[in-house]
């Protein structure tokens, strides 16, 4: 059975808390209903995620046999057939879209679709190519975001989509840089990932410092943003207090990335502690900001 869960790779669904960032920036957290949807959406996203995660290591199953830890995966090891793989991700993929079309709006269905077309495009097709293979992960979060706000019916700012989008693309050139740091050849690279032999540290290093600062500067512009309705109303521009925090999370994230201390976020929040309670202090003071009455300037 844990073979089975292995397949599922439940420690990724971590990716797809990005579907409640809606309810948390909508104003929706007190509503058990807007809740229940939101969790809903989650689990689809969860589900396709699976299935999408199997189709992929069936396709891969020939390079992850090579690697010296994808080996050791459910297919590439023998442990799961694919006849049973297959009849897993079909199962996982319509449970996924009855829960979508039954339960929650069209518009959350159809960014669903999309996204399983999107990550199915990844597989085949963007995954072996340089730049965007990132740009196509970022908008698969930013697909999360989209669909977590269709699934409780609120408006989402378009700054807070585009810093979402850059913040993701900061993070996934990020692991390129950091796999570079840890492997030691060209060999090594290519098993690891084909599009990491193009990447250079340099040019890694430019493309960091662009989608971090205009992730910052998106943040600053989503705070400052009058033009979207927000439930807060004049409260959502004092996040702009938390900037300090989202600077230096950004700075520390840079840096232990430069030093291949970590390949992403998740392991940074395990691993580093001052990231660790930079992360916690930013969603204390969001959450205190926007739902407690706090006298500002």
């Amino acid at each position: 059975m844990w073979t089975y869960v292995r397949l599922l790779r439940p420690a990724d669904w971590i990716k797809n808390v990005f579907v409640f960032a809606a309810l948390a920036f909508g104003d929706r957290l007190g509503d058990p209903g807007d809740v229940w949807l939101s969790v809903l959406a989650f689990t689809a996203f969860c589900l396709t995620a699976s299935a999408g995660y199997i189709f992929n290591d069936m396709i891969d199953v020939g390079r992850d046999r090579r690697h010296p830890t994808k080996k050791y995966r459910p297919l590439a090891s023998g442990a799961v057939s694919f006849t049973a793989a297959g009849t897993i991700a079909t199962a996982l993929l319509i449970g996924a879209l009855a829960l979508s079309v039954t339960q929650l709006p069209y518009r959350f269905s159809l960014t669903l679709t999309f996204y399983l077309i999107l990550a199915t495009s990844y597989t085949l097709v963007f995954k072996r190519r340089m730049i965007l293979d990132v740009l196509v992960i970022a908008i698969l979060f930013v697909l999360r975001a989209l669909g977590g706000a269709y699934a409780i019916d609120v408006p989402v700012s378009p700054w807070l989509l585009i810093c979402t989008f850059m913040l993701c693309m900061f993070v996934g050139f990020g692991k390129r840089r950091c796999e570079i740091v840890m492997l030691a050849n060209d060999d090594d690279l290519l098993a690891h990932r084909p599009t990491l032999p193009r990447y250079t540290p340099d040019l890694l290093t430019h493309l960091l410092s662009t989608s971090g600062g205009i992730a910052i500067i998106t943040f600053l512009l989503y705070t400052l943003d009058t033009t979207t309705p927000s439930p807060f109303g004049d409260r959502k521009h004092a996040l702009i207090y938390t900037l300090p925090l989202v600077v230096y999370g950004v700075f520390r994230f840079a840096m232990l990335i430069g030093l291949g201390k970590a390949a992403g976020p998740t392991q940074l929040i395990l691993k580093d502690r001052p990231f660790f309670v930079t992360v916690l202090l930013w969603g204390v003071a969001v959450i205190a900001l926007l739902y407690w009455d706090i006298p500002l300037p």
